[in-house]
């Protein structure tokens, strides 16, 4: 990542390549070892391996992705956003990101509720 590149940048970056279901991009923004937790049953810590088995799968399914609020501080960052599904369904959530030498190292998410 050039020197330039903000947090709030690279999430936004992260969020694209959901959209886009770009592996190749999200792969250059997280961390070797990064973690992933969500409130699902198994989703505590998931490490890199994990969080592109178990949730990368679903980025399919993503249409679009509307940044609600993005609040950036250093190496950390909370977004809220409203996610729109291929078949129309839209869902809200937040996210915790932590940061490390331009990389993502660890996602919090929160779920929202369905729209």
């Amino acid at each position: 990542m050039s020197t330039t590149t903000t947090t709030a940048d690279i999430i936004r970056a992260s969020f694209k390549a959901w959209e886009t279901n770009d592996r190749v991009a999200i792969e250059a923004l997280i961390a070797d070892d990064f973690t992933f937790t969500s409130p699902n049953d198994g989703d505590d810590h998931l490490n890199r391996a994990e969080y592109f088995e178990k949730c990368w799968v679903n980025s399919g399914q993503i249409e679009k992705i509307d940044i609600l609020n993005l609040v950036d501080n250093g190496d950390e960052a909370f977004a809220r956003y409203v996610a729109t599904l291929e078949d129309g369904n839209r869902f809200n959530n937040a996210e915790f990101f932590t940061l490390r030498d331009g990389k993502i190292r660890s996602v919090d998410v929160y779920f929202g509720r369905t729209l």
